[in-house]
């Protein structure tokens, strides 16, 4: 299949509402313009220097988004044109991304990462840590960041009933966290590749796929 069917077979089984990030890190350009001329416009990628490189060599409306984690040093990188950070998981990154976000006039949308799934690995904030921080309202004064929702990458595992879990806890959070920030908070981004059909059932609005439409990646 190419590129622009699997783009429409996944699109096709999405709810109206529901965005799309095509998961490009790691592909050529050429793939991610094949991607581009079938209609996507919104991209993940995890590295600053690729993405810095691939906006360089792209149409001027794609939406670029920072899904991996994110070093505080490389913000000023990708602070000029990214579209949303959505790996954010620590207060040194919410400081540094308003720092960079000022200094070019802008608003940069951030998801907050929150860590529900069992692997110690999997980055985020422990919800005790993030409502810790929320209630000193350090976030709520900054001028150039606007917190779109939450997200949050579910375990490892074949077992469905505790992806399931950790897709009811980050919703939970997610219901939580919406009267504080109001109507811009209206992002759930849960489901990838493998498990997204199960996220839509605990209402994501934002899926993140990269193998069913770019196949595996070239290392």
């Amino acid at each position: 299949m190419s590129i622009k069917e699997r783009l429409n077979n996944i699109l096709s089984k999405l709810p109206e509402g529901v965005t799309l990030v095509a998961v490009s890190k790691f592909h050529p350009v050429e793939r991610l313009q094949e991607a581009y001329e079938a209609g996507q416009r919104v991209f993940g990628e995890s590295r600053p220097q690729e993405m810095a490189s691939k906006y360089q060599q792209l149409p001027a409306d794609v939406e670029w988004h920072m899904i991996g984690h994110l070093q505080t040093n490389k913000v000023k990188m990708i602070a000029p044109f990214v579209s949303m950070i959505s790996s954010v998981d620590s207060e040194r990154l919410i400081e540094e991304i308003e720092k960079q976000a000022a200094k070019y006039n802008r608003t940069i949308d951030i998801l907050l990462e929150v860590h529900v799934a069992e692997e110690e690995t999997k980055s985020g904030w422990s919800e005790e840590e993030l409502y810790n921080y929320l209630a000193t309202g350090a976030l709520e004064r900054m001028e150039h960041i606007r917190v779109r929702g939450v997200m949050t990458i579910a375990s490892n595992t074949d077992d469905q009933s505790v992806v399931r879990r950790d897709f009811q806890h980050i919703r939970n959070i997610f219901e939580e966290l919406k009267p504080r920030f109001g109507e811009a908070f209206d992002t759930l981004s849960i489901g990838m590749s493998d498990d997204y059909p199960l996220a839509l059932e605990y209402g994501s609005t934002m899926v993140r796929i990269g193998t069913a439409i770019f196949g595996m990646r070239e290392y």
